[in-house]
C-alpha cells in the first residue's frame, strides 16, 4: 500500500514540475509584440492587430473566416458610422480557433457586440485537434515551439507589449471581379444541415463567455454563393431561436443587401469583393448602431488614429 502511495506522490511531483516547466517555457516562447518579426504566424498576423489597440475601446468585436474578412469593413462603418469594429478573422477559421480569438480579445476590450460570420459552424474538425488547441491555449510554448530561432537574450525578462495594430482592423481588401452564377444559390428547402457536435459545443462556449462578459452575441451570414444555401440558414435559425440569438442571413435579403452576383464578387461567389463588401458594411453598421445604441465617436480625441488609419484607407480603396 506505501509502495502505491509513493508512486501516487512521485507521478503528482513529476507532472506538478513538468507543468511548471511547460508554463515557464511558454511565457518566454510567446512573442512579447504582435509585430511578425516577433514570431506571430503569418495567417494570424492581421487578427492579432486587436491586442495593440488602446484597452476597452472597441465596441463591436467580429469572428470567423474569410467571409467575414472579405464582407465587413470596420473602417467603412467608423467613417460613416463612428464606432470601433475589428475583425479577428484568419482564412479557413475553425470554431475553436474563433473560441481563441474571442477569449484572447476579451481579455482587453469590453465590446458591446459580438458578431460570428456563420460559415465556420459548419466547417468539421477533429476532435484531437481541438484537444490540441486547448492545450495550445493552456501552454503556448506547444503554439509557438519554432520560434526558438528567433529568441534573443531580451525575451529572457522582456514583459509582453503590443504596440502594432492594423489599419484595416482585420478587413482585406479585394477590388477582383469574378461573376457568380445563382442558378441554385437558395433554392427553398425544408431540409437541415446539421452543425457538426464539436461545433454545437464550442458555439454554448461562445455563448457562455459572452454572458460573462457583458457582449451580445449576434449571428451574421454574410452572402455567398457558393458557401450558403436554404439548408444551412435553417439550420443557424432554429441554433437562434433555441437559444435566444439575434440571426441575420444577409443571402435572404436582397432588397436591404443588393448585392450584384456580377459585379460584386471576387471568385465567383465564395466571397464577396470590395464593392460587395461597402454594401454588407453599410447595411450591418446602420443595424448595429441603431439596435445597440452604439455612439459616435470621430470627434473624440482619443481616436485620432482612428481617423489617420481612416485615410490610409481611403487612399487605397479610392485610390
Amino acid at each position: 500500500m506505501k509502495k502505491h502511495i509513493a508512486l501516487v506522490v512521485k507521478g503528482a511531483c513529476f507532472l506538478t514540475l513538468l507543468c511548471a516547466l511547460m508554463l515557464a517555457a511558454s511565457y518566454l516562447f510567446v512573442p512579447k509584440n504582435n509585430h511578425k518579426a516577433f514570431g506571430v504566424n503569418d495567417a494570424e498576423m492581421l487578427a492579432s492587430g486587436i491586442l495593440g489597440e488602446r484597452e476597452n475601446s472597441i465596441d463591436v468585436l467580429v469572428v470567423g473566416d474569410s467571409e467575414a474578412y472579405s464582407s465587413i469593413s470596420p473602417m467603412q462603418m467608423w467613417e460613416e458610422r463612428g464606432f470601433r469594429s475589428y475583425l479577428c478573422s484568419t482564412p479557413a477559421q475553425p470554431l475553436y480557433d474563433s473560441y481563441r480569438f474571442l477569449r484572447q480579445a476579451l481579455e482587453r476590450q469590453s465590446p458591446s457586440v459580438v458578431v460570428l460570420e456563420t460559415n465556420a459552424i459548419f466547417r468539421p474538425y477533429k476532435l484531437n485537434d481541438y484537444l490540441l488547441s486547448r492545450a495550445k491555449n493552456l501552454f503556448s510554448i506547444l503554439r509557438y515551439h519554432d520560434r526558438w530561432k528567433s529568441l534573443k537574450v531580451n525575451d529572457f525578462g522582456r514583459p509582453v507589449e503590443y504596440t502594432w495594430t492594423d489599419d484595416l482592423k482585420g478587413f482585406r481588401y479585394n477590388s477582383a471581379v469574378a461573376a457568380a452564377s445563382t442558378k441554385n444559390y437558395m433554392l427553398p428547402t425544408d431540409i437541415s444541415t446539421p452543425i457538426p457536435s464539436l461545433n454545437e459545443s464550442c458555439l454554448q462556449d461562445m455563448l457562455a463567455l459572452c454572458k460573462e462578459k457583458n457582449a451580445e452575441l449576434i449571428l451574421v451570414s454574410t452572402p455567398s454563393t457558393i458557401n450558403w444555401n436554404q439548408a444551412r440558414h435553417n439550420s443557424i435559425a432554429a441554433f437562434a431561436k433555441e437559444n435566444n440569438l439575434t440571426y441575420l442571413d444577409l443571402n435572404t435579403m436582397p432588397k436591404e443587401v443588393p448585392i450584384d452576383w456580377s459585379r460584386d464578387t471576387r471568385d465567383r461567389g465564395d466571397h464577396l469583393n470590395y464593392a460587395g463588401a461597402v454594401k454588407v458594411s453599410a447595411f450591418l453598421g446602420k443595424y448595429l448602431q441603431e439596435t445597440y445604441s452604439l455612439p459616435d465617436q470621430r470627434d473624440a480625441a482619443h481616436n485620432s488614429s482612428w481617423n489617420d488609419a481612416l485615410g490610409r484607407y481611403r487612399n487605397m480603396v479610392r485610390g
